[in-house]
């Protein structure tokens, strides 16, 4: 086994450790963790199982493994910052609405 594999390995564990920490103090729910465990899981078992990203390469026609697995990453990013961004904007919008309406309501009671 390659060092990288063993510390990939590793950091797996140890984020679906801190998932199970956060479940543990009430931050996240059962879906949160059972969403990271599984996604972790998936990263550990791709890692010791290198054949298998060699074989959804050539399914997409791409050269290596690792490669079909850092596009994939990256368009998993964006994807994710796409929705990030979304979510930013509407709590922003929220906010405001909600700001607009308390000052609204501070100035009708002073009256």
């Amino acid at each position: 086994m390659l060092l990288i594999q063993i510390l990939i390995v590793l950091f797996a564990v140890f984020a679906i450790a801190r998932a199970g920490m956060r479940l543990h103090s009430h931050l996240t729910g059962w879906g949160g963790f059972l969403g990271w465990a599984c996604f972790w899981t998936a990263v550990a078992c791709l890692v010791l199982t290198p054949n298998v990203t060699q074989w959804f390469a050539k399914l997409l026609g791409v050269g290596r493994g690792a490669d079909a697995v850092f596009y994939l990453a990256i368009v998993a990013l964006f994807y994710l910052n796409f929705r990030i961004e979304s979510k930013y904007r509407r709590l922003q919008q929220e906010l405001t609405k909600l700001v607009r309406k308390l000052a609204i309501d501070r100035a009708d009671q002073q009256d």
